[in-house]
């Protein structure tokens, strides 16, 4: 058994094979894209040369798919993400079905993963980083809503369903957007059971993780390359516009567990290596595997300076492999909690599957 892969079984005695529906859509939206990072798991470890090739990722099946040693967790967020916002039935009734399509549409629920799993690694209760963890699921959720409109990325599907804007409209795509983002705000304010300085604090941190120095300021650059834009610049358009949110989930989670600053130092760094590691991936697959595996549309970045873009497919691969190290050497650091559990680990195997097999100690 890998470190801290019990962590889930033994906190307050729960079964990490606990299984609802929602779990199970979870797991069977995430395998496909699982099955995917096993082929460029085994490429990385024993093929680092040559590009990626779709027929080589539909290969890729009889590889198990993500980790669920999380699946406990993902559903108590699914479960209090739907009761957060408004039901579909009341009025009015189109806005708030818009709000309900993306954000509960089967999905890997990272950053509030993120957010819990950290809180556990410091000792503290993953239900008090629950709603933090809710509110940044929302604000990524309406950025996907905003990123896919026909004047961003004009995407047509997202979770393996048609993006907001074709199903309900541009215009009720737009109020659904705002309305998740400022619901975000509101869940994070309320947060129960966590003292007012800390809410305090995680509406100010997230309401710099969404606006002009966070992603609105990458998406916008995202969309307006410069010529000749450089390496650094380009992992610093994909810090601000993903690796925002997965700093977010590390400050809050240190504030819920009053962490200390040399604990705050190592939570930033898992942070910073996770969040350009799964954008190093995420471009990756967008030019290598299909819309049917993935469940959105591919081929979005064919005209963006991405990373790849920069360095070529086997050193972005290369990259890769080196964030997702250092998000391991970082948590490592921090230590493992007072039952000897590394959730931070088990964040790891859920975010990035067979990926993590090269790197297992």
């Amino acid at each position: 058994m890998k470190r801290g892969r019990a962590f889930m079984a033994q906190k307050g005695g729960r079964n990490t094979r606990t299984e609802t529906p929602a779990s199970h859509d979870v797991a069977r939206s995430n395998g496909a894209q699982g099955a995917l990072q096993g082929a460029l798991a085994v490429q990385m470890a024993e093929a680092p040369a040559g590009a990626l090739h779709a027929e080589e990722a539909a290969s890729a099946h009889s590889f198990p798919p993500r980790s669920r040693d999380l699946s406990y967790l993902r559903a108590v967020i699914d479960r209090r993400l739907g009761l957060l916002v408004p039901p579909p039935a009341s009025h009015p009734a189109v806005l708030h079905a818009a709000m309900r399509h993306i954000l509960l549409a089967p999905g890997k629920r990272l950053r509030p993963l993120l957010a819990m799993a950290a809180a556990i690694q410091l000792d503290a209760s993953e239900h008090a980083a629950l709603d933090f963890g809710c509110a940044l699921e929302m604000i990524h959720a309406s950025s996907l809503i905003v990123d896919d409109l026909p004047s961003m990325d004009d995407a047509a599907m997202r979770r393996s369903q048609p993006t907001t804007h074709v199903q309900y409209g541009e215009d009720v795509a737009v109020l659904a957007a705002i309305a998740l983002l400022s619901r975000a705000f509101g869940v994070a304010a309320a947060a129960p059971a966590v003292p007012e300085p800390v809410r305090l604090d995680a509406v100010s941190i997230l309401s710099l993780a969404v606006g002009s120095l966070g992603l609105c300021g990458g998406q916008y650059d995202d969309l307006r390359p410069s010529t000749g834009r450089s390496l650094a610049a380009t992992e610093d358009v994909n810090r601000r516009k993903t690796g925002v949110l997965f700093s977010a989930a590390v400050e809050i989670a240190g504030r819920v567990a009053g962490a200390d600053e040399a604990q705050f130092a190592h939570l930033r760094a898992v942070a910073g290596h996770v969040g350009r590691a799964y954008q190093i991936l995420d471009d990756i697959l967008d030019a290598s595997s299909s819309a049917a595996a993935l469940g959105k549309d591919v081929g979005k970045d064919a005209h963006k300076v991405t990373v790849i873009a920069s360095l070529g497919a086997p050193r972005a691969r290369k990259l890769l492999a080196e964030h997702l190290a250092g998000a391991l050497s970082a948590s490592k650091e921090l230590g493992p909690n007072k039952d000897g559990q590394e959730p931070l680990r088990d964040f790891m195997d859920a975010a990035f599957g067979e990926l993590m097999g090269p790197l297992a100690l």
